[in-house]
């Protein structure tokens, strides 16, 4: 029998993507799904605005949230730094669909993430992340070669049908089309895996497939 599929939505530059892959990785043994990992890359300017433009109310929420998200990390032994400037992602997000095609997801996956957050990689320039792939037994003349090719397309794509789905942060799951999104929403998601047909009457029959 097919297992039912999670769709999820993550960018290595969230701390809330990072603290929430535990738990949504034991989905697979928790729940018996297949996990379907895709990248959001945040476009930071979008949503925050330029730096020029941030109030101070701006900044004592992303202090709060960054303090939030680091206990959360604290309590898996996760190693979180504040990041350094703002970063785009795409290398890093080509990376992992690179990686999943060659077999090298989970250890990319984390690795990126790990290094990322540790200070020890720099997302946004192409041959740290070519370093990456070659580290864990990819090719990375390939992946450079997929990157100057079909990469950007791709990766358009699949950000065109997040926000097509209501996508609009990460990490969001996407299960039975309904979202949810953040890691305070995966007991949810666990709840509606359990038993699917308890959509909640408010969101009436617009999630249902």
């Amino acid at each position: 029998m097919e297992k039912p599929r999670v769709r999820i939505y993550t960018d290595y530059k969230s701390p809330y993507a990072f603290v929430a892959n535990k738990r949504l990785f034991e989905l697979e043994e928790t729940c018996g799904v297949e996990l379907e990992w895709l990248p959001y890359t945040l476009r930071i300017p979008e949503f925050m605005g330029t730096v020029e433009e941030r109030t101070p109310h701006f900044w004592r929420k992303v202090r709060y949230a960054y303090m939030d998200a680091r206990r959360y990390a604290n309590a898996q032994g996760l190693t979180m730094k504040g990041p350094r400037r703002i970063y785009d992602a795409f290398y890093a997000s080509a990376g992992m669909l690179f990686a999943q095609r060659h077999g090298l997801f989970r250890p990319y996956h984390d690795t990126v993430f790990r290094r990322f957050w540790s200070h020890d990689l720099e997302i946004d320039e192409l041959s740290a992340i070519s370093g990456v792939i070659a580290s864990i037994g990819g090719s990375s003349d390939q992946f450079e070669a997929y990157v100057h090719g079909p990469a950007r397309a791709e990766h358009d794509r699949i950000i065109d049908e997040a926000e097509a789905l209501g996508v609009f942060g990460v990490p969001t799951m996407v299960f039975n089309g309904e979202l949810f999104w953040g890691g305070d929403r995966i007991d949810m998601l666990i709840e509606r895996i359990q038993n699917p047909e308890s959509i909640v009457t408010a969101l009436g029959s617009r999630y249902r497939t």
